[in-house]
């Protein structure tokens, strides 16, 4: 038997609430970026979830941001580096979109 995950302390990935309703979309994602870009060797699977954090923060996805650092722990970035990857990207990206960063990660990791 297999347990599903608590859909009120885990809410489901942008990628997951999409896959519904644009499945092609979802296909598109999961072909070329996960299963050719992400397993390209030339960068560790640590090494992209730093750049795609930092990425999502600078960009400013909250939707986005808790599956990537949830991926980014998983992949071996601690709580620490990705409190240092919000603090540094806020001088590139700027404070509000490391603040909002930092909420956003809090309640993910934090939780």
């Amino acid at each position: 038997m297999t347990t599903q995950p608590d859909p009120i302390s885990t809410p489901p990935s942008p990628r997951e609430m999409a896959r519904a309703f644009t499945p092609a979309l979802t296909e598109l994602v999961e072909n070329p970026l996960y299963n050719e870009v992400w397993a390209d060797p030339a960068l560790s699977p640590r090494d992209r979830s730093i750049a795609t954090v930092a990425a999502v923060v600078a960009l400013y996805r909250p939707d986005e941001l808790p599956a990537q650092l949830r991926r980014a722990v998983d992949n071996g970035v601690t709580q620490a580096e990705l409190g240092a990857i919000i603090t540094h990207i806020a001088f590139y990206a700027g404070f509000p979109a490391a603040i909002s960063a930092s909420a956003i990660a809090a309640r993910t990791l934090l939780d």
